[in-house]
């Protein structure tokens, strides 16, 4: 998605951090991740840094070091569209949907959530402000274009000259193009090739060349919804059914029938008229602008900071005001409009969840150019007995798919981090299907061929193919946009002009992390 006419993301990198205390296995220094304090971003950049392994708690960005941490965060992702309830899932639908109408808090036994929230990853409440920038707004204001041009000339001979030679090596190398390479999606795990069945040896399984078996059930049901249309077609005053819309007919009503429900079959339901509870579900834009947004935020605050003390066991001066602002209101990400994105624009946004005239529960999420991001859930703990958790994750799985209807691209749901390491956070693998983020190569790789790898150690790289590289890596360090002095220059310009120390090597890091393309797009500030 091209974000034209958007200011470009500027980031300040820290670097390494030093270890941290561990929210899942309570390491005292344990965790360990790169940061960055973004200032302001474009959901773009911001799409493209997920997808190499970065989050976001609040305006702080961090990467988790993947290879010596203590417990490896894998980026997840559900495909939305292909997305399959469970019978647990279902259970919690039907529950809250039971509450509603009937008001029934009734609970089954063992049906508790595998956790209280569905985005407890973001333990990061604990180190996302130590790096906190201080850097003046003023300093961070770009100069005008004209001047940034000025300065970009200074190395534009030496980029086009290097530019002609690369053009003349992929002018020779890219005549053959693979045929697997050709029609492969990126960032699609690929699909192994089918072969063809062999014939199967006395006592080895189905004869493949007869029908398969069928269910006496299913049989029966088929006999009964022939019976049904046949009296249907009876009751047809003035019009005859051609053999063919007969067909058309039967077919269609079988494949209802015998149609799972979706999500949508349980939330989109009609209640019955004296149905003992109301609930609403809005979608407010992080902004302090937004009225709603604003005529909301003391009730959310308040639940926020019971939810926290309840669940987490915060002290009161943990989860103040400030610090609900910071860690779930102030966000990076500039709200975009895009003419074939979502009708409600892309950034950051609370879905607010009322029961009644009050709020019960708020999911905060980003909506990006390919997927909506969980970033953290909190909820009125008087209220977990409807398992709010599972219900709001499952309501964010529905509208991502109601977004992709307006936006072809959207189709996924980010759901954080998966920490095999930790048994109490492998509850989000059940979400299928999912694919997780290769930390070497950066290609999504289904979970079902990763599990088998992750029993055998904490740190896997997912992607089989032992010559596969990551794509996206830096090439040119040169090329590296710079913020210094408000001016905008390429870092092959900024290290002619730096006085003092070089600082290639954190550059370098910070280029490498990124990749390429937001290297060239963001502005990394330097003082």
């Amino acid at each position: 998605m091209a974000a034209a006419g958007s200011s470009p993301s500027i980031v300040e990198y820290f670097g390494g951090e030093d270890g941290y205390r561990c929210g899942y296995c309570k390491n005292e220094s344990g965790n360990l991740s790169h940061g960055m304090w973004a200032h302001s971003m474009t959901v773009q950049d911001y799409q493209d840094l997920i997808d190499r392994g970065w989050r976001r708690s609040g305006k702080y960005v961090y990467k988790p070091i993947m290879n010596q941490t203590c417990c490896p965060q894998y980026t997840i992702r559900c495909q939305a569209l292909h997305f399959q309830t469970s019978k647990s899932h279902k259970k919690v639908l039907k529950k809250m949907l039971k509450f509603i109408s009937k008001g029934d808090v009734s609970k089954v036994a063992g049906e508790e959530e595998p956790m209280d929230s569905h985005i407890d990853d973001v333990v990061a409440c604990d180190f996302a402000y130590k790096s906190e920038s201080h850097v003046s707004q003023s300093e961070l204001t770009p100069l005008s274009v004209d001047q940034t041009e000025r300065v970009e000339t200074e190395d534009k001979d030496i980029r086009e000259t290097k530019e002609e030679v690369n053009m003349q090596k992929v002018g020779s190398s890219s005549l053959q193009t693979p045929a697997d390479e050709a029609t492969a999606v990126p960032g699609e795990p690929s699909q192994p090739a089918r072969s063809g069945h062999a014939p199967p040896k006395p006592g080895k399984g189905a004869d493949l060349s007869k029908p398969p078996c069928r269910k006496a059930k299913d049989i029966r049901k088929e006999r009964k919804l022939q019976k049904l249309l046949q009296n249907q077609m009876c009751t047809l005053e003035g019009s005859q059914l051609q053999a063919g819309d007969q067909v058309f007919l039967l077919q269609n009503s079988k494949s209802r029938a015998n149609q799972p429900k979706t999500i949508e079959d349980f939330v989109f339901v009609s209640l019955p008229d004296d149905a003992r509870h109301k609930l609403e579900v809005r979608l407010v834009p992080v902004s302090f602008e937004d009225p709603q947004f604003k005529s909301s935020f003391n009730q959310s605050a308040t639940l926020f900071a019971k939810y926290q003390m309840a669940i987490h066991k915060d002290t009161p001066s943990d989860c103040g005001e400030n610090e609900f602002t910071r860690f779930l209101c102030d966000s990076p990400l500039e709200a975009e409009n895009a003419p074939n994105g979502p009708e409600c624009g892309y950034g950051s946004f609370h879905q607010q969840y009322w029961l009644d005239g009050k709020i019960i529960a708020v999911g905060v999420i980003d909506i990006l150019p390919y997927c909506v991001s969980s970033v953290y859930l909190y909820y009125d703990p008087d209220y977990s007995f409807l398992s709010l958790g599972v219900y709001s994750a499952l309501r964010e799985i529905a509208f991502t798919r109601q977004l992709h209807e307006k936006a072809p691209e959207l189709c996924f749901y980010y759901m954080g981090f998966y920490i095999h390491s930790c048994p109490k956070m492998r509850y989000k693998g059940q979400y299928r299907p999912s694919d997780l983020l290769c930390p070497e190569t950066y290609v999504w790789t289904p979970i079902e061929q990763c599990l088998p790898l992750l029993e055998h150690s904490k740190y896997c790289r997912f992607n089989q193919d032992v010559k596969a590289v990551d794509e996206g890596r830096i090439k040119e360090l040169g090329r590296v946009r710079i913020l210094h002095k408000r001016i905008m220059m390429p870092y092959s310009v900024y290290k002619k002009r730096r006085k003092g120390p070089s600082d290639e090597a954190s550059v370098q890091q910070y280029a490498s992390l990124v990749g390429q393309a937001c290297s060239e797009r963001m502005l990394l500030f330097r003082s």
